[in-house]
């Protein structure tokens, strides 16, 4: 634990509740999303206002992201990459709010997200080409598949690995940063690096994101 007060665990030792912090957290940033999308669909309008017109607008760009880098069949999976989105952003904006801890600077959360995206990748890959997918692992000719294999195998473990890593590595190290800056310098100077955590969350959800579409972009794609 990072932080010396986190009120989240401060109520799961009042109920004798023995959960990790990252998962209490987790937890918050799906109600908080839970909250919003009912605030936001509850009171539906040809002419979207307030809430409504924000979620439109958020979910308009990550469809048109989409549409770019996946093309029209991506447009199915769209539950899965908003989800993802909305909740890492969740989960990193908490980080800078005082008593909250980031589930996303936790390694168990994002391998867990990681690991989604990564497996559905394949699962679409067969779906969409049947055993034609394996082609993907062969390489280009037949008598290059016992090299090619091998190392298609490793990158997509890498995929898994670098996923897990890259979210959560710039997470900690803002966490641990800003509690050091907090600790030295409670008033003032820790401002810039409140900006900077802003930045970040952003950043870190927009990487996560548009990997995961390449992903499943490759899988739709043919394998020639």
């Amino acid at each position: 634990m990072i932080h010396p007060f986190l009120f989240l665990d401060w109520l799961a030792d009042l109920v004798n509740l023995h959960v990790g912090e990252h998962v209490l957290y987790a937890w918050l940033a799906m109600a908080l999303l839970i909250v919003l999308a009912f605030a936001a669909g509850r009171n539906l309008k040809m002419v979207p206002q307030g809430l409504q017109n924000l979620m439109e607008v958020v979910v308009g760009a990550i469809l048109d992201l989409m549409d770019q880098i996946m093309g029209p069949k991506g447009r199915g999976y769209l539950p899965l990459i908003a989800t993802l989105a909305l909740f890492i952003l969740t989960c990193n904006l908490l980080g800078l709010v005082p008593s909250c801890f980031p589930a996303t600077a936790n390694v168990n959360t994002n391998l867990a997200m990681a690991a989604t995206v990564v497996v559905l990748s394949h699962i679409v890959g067969f779906k969409e080409h049947g055993l034609h997918y394996l082609k993907h692992f062969v390489g280009p000719v037949w008598w290059l598949a016992p090299i090619m294999i091998p190392i298609e195998v490793i990158g997509h473990i890498a995929r898994l690995v670098s996923l897990t890593l890259r979210l959560f590595g710039n997470m900690f190290g803002k966490e641990v940063v800003l509690m050091i800056f907090l600790t030295l310098v409670p008033f003032l100077l820790p401002v810039p690096m409140m900006l900077l955590g802003l930045l970040i969350a952003f950043i870190q959800t927009f990487v996560f994101t548009l990997l995961a579409m390449i992903y499943l972009a490759g899988a739709l794609e043919e394998q020639h």
